[in-house]
């Protein structure tokens, strides 16, 4: 007789159980946010300190994540959404480029402002590889939404012209540009400037007709 081909084993759902993981995880999420605008030195930055402040074992935080790179990415996104980067999408999506532009300004204009850990995270890139290669990254998607705007606003502009301008707004909205306005200056007047500035940037375009 044939052997009867045995049946996969079912995974179990527990909603319970699900929802449990996913407060782990925002309290992980949220102890390591807590943690990196508290300490000194970003050495001190590990994935037992954060399980300690989480109130967590290192096991639970690994099963979490993976690796403190993972966390950190995490966060990163956490930090990202507290402080309104995901009005990014919609602010890409409004025809005008002049528009979009001042949007995207004042949408990073805030949150460079929104909480100390974004600036530990930008003071910190030369003192930790991990930390540096994704502040990278991410800045590095901000010159691309950048560049999206100004092709797809400017396509029969010269190449030099348009990757010129890409270069002053990809500044304009950098986290060290705010930080030199800062001293003497309220937010509104900070992100009023680099609004004005990325607009001029963006004006020299327009001597190349389409």
């Amino acid at each position: 007789m044939a052997n009867q081909p045995q049946q996969a084993k079912r995974r179990y759902h527990s909603p319970l159980r699900e929802a449990a993981a996913a407060g782990t995880r925002e309290r992980v999420l949220d102890a390591g946010v807590a943690l990196l605008r508290d300490i000194d030195n970003i050495s001190a930055f590990t994935l037992d300190a954060v399980a300690k402040a989480a109130g967590v074992t290192r096991l639970t935080v690994y099963n979490q994540f993976g690796s403190r790179l993972a966390l950190i990415e995490a966060m990163f996104d956490r930090i990202a959404d507290l402080g309104g980067l995901v009005a990014l999408r919609q602010a890409m999506e409004l025809a005008d480029p002049e528009a979009a532009i001042g949007e995207i300004v004042r949408i990073f204009c805030t949150f460079w402002a929104s909480d100390p850990a974004v600036q530990r995270l930008n003071d910190t890139v030369m003192l930790d590889p991990e930390i540096e290669r994704s502040v990278a990254a991410r800045h590095e998607r901000r010159r691309r939404l950048l560049s999206v705007i100004v092709e797809r606003a400017f396509p029969h502009a010269p190449a030099g012209s348009r990757r010129d301008t890409v270069d002053l707004l990809f500044l304009l909205t950098a986290p060290q540009t705010f930080r030199a306005l800062l001293p003497g200056r309220e937010l509104s007047q900070i992100c009023g400037l680099l609004g004005d500035a990325a607009l001029d940037a963006l004006h020299r375009l327009k001597r190349f007709p389409g």
